[in-house]
């Protein structure tokens, strides 16, 4: 029993020793089989340099490709189609009101040029003349009111030269309020309208330039026009101030005549404009015209003399 017990660990002992010996041979063999292994040394980390990127390939251009722009081809493609903002639209609105104005008054004064470039050389004279009477006229006003200046300075009783010279601005007044009756030199014009074609707006045009050349004093048709009076179209007729007048329309103008008919005379102006509607205009120098038609003294509602 002994016996077989010692060479059990015997007979267990030689099959490792044979094993190891197979598995040796047979590594030996598998390495004769194989390539000999090439060892590659293996660099510290902190030796090993990053790899640099290589370069990309550069694309070849397609054949459909937008060819290069010029100066001038990017130039037009920054500046169109335009960005605007709001600053700039708003910049640009008041710039071209501002040169809409400008045209608007280069063309009234291009207007007014040509029919005096137009004009014969006597209705240049005739203007002329009437520009002359009018800065006479203003001269004259100008030292008559010096010489109020002076007798209110000089008057040895003040107090009755002042009195003297408000009855005489109160009638002046009178006249031009209309409410006191007038006479002086003058003209009559009278207006023919058989077509009935004369409006409101033309006999205003006439009351206006009469004004312009001094006239004082006007009544038409009975009507005394006073700084207030209005003109409206009454179906054949014309109102003023609510009174409706026919044709034919008379004008009694107080004022100095040399310069009230050349005024209505000019180029362009009263005569021309209603003989252009077929209507027949007459005016007659008189050296005493009589301006009778009255009106109404009324009082303000609402202004107060600042001196009470």
């Amino acid at each position: 029993m002994s016996e077989q017990d010692d060479k059990r660990p015997e007979e267990k002992s030689d099959p490792p020793a044979d094993r190891s010996d197979g598995s040796g041979s047979s590594g030996n063999r598998l390495r004769e089989e194989l390539p000999q292994e090439v060892s590659v040394p293996v660099p510290a980390a902190q030796d090993t340099p990053e790899p640099e990127p290589e370069p990309e390939p550069e694309a070849a251009p397609e054949p459909d490709a937008e060819p290069r722009l010029t100066g001038r081809q990017r130039l037009v493609k920054g500046l169109w189609p335009p960005r605007v903002s709001r600053a700039q639209l708003i910049v640009a609105i008041l710039l071209f009101g501002l040169g809409f104005g400008l045209a608007v008054q280069v063309a009234s004064n291009s207007d007014g040029d040509s029919a005096l470039r137009g004009a014969r050389q006597e209705d240049l004279v005739r203007i002329l003349d009437e520009l002359d009477d009018r800065t006479q006229r203003l001269e004259d006003e100008k030292q008559g009111l010096e010489r109020q200046r002076d007798e209110l300075e000089n008057s040895s009783d003040q107090a009755e030269e002042a009195r003297k010279q408000t009855i005489e601005k109160e009638r002046q007044l009178g006249i031009l309020a209309g409410t006191v009756a007038a006479q002086g030199p003058g003209i009559t014009m009278t207006i023919e309208d058989t077509k009935g074609t004369v409006e409101a707006d033309m006999l205003l045009d006439a009351i206006q330039e009469l004004r312009a050349a001094g006239a004082e004093a006007i009544q038409v048709n009975g009507v005394r026009v006073v700084a207030g009076t209005y003109l409206t179209d009454s179906g054949k007729g014309v109102g003023v101030d609510g009174n409706k007048i026919n044709a034919p329309y008379r004008f009694k103008v107080i004022g100095k005549p040399q310069d009230l008919e050349p005024a209505l005379n000019i180029p362009g102006g009263v005569v021309q404009t209603l003989e252009k509607e077929q209507a027949t205009v007459t005016i007659e120098r008189s050296t005493k015209i009589v301006v009778d038609a009255l009106r109404a003294v009324k009082r303000p509602d609402y202004a107060r003399s600042s001196s009470q």
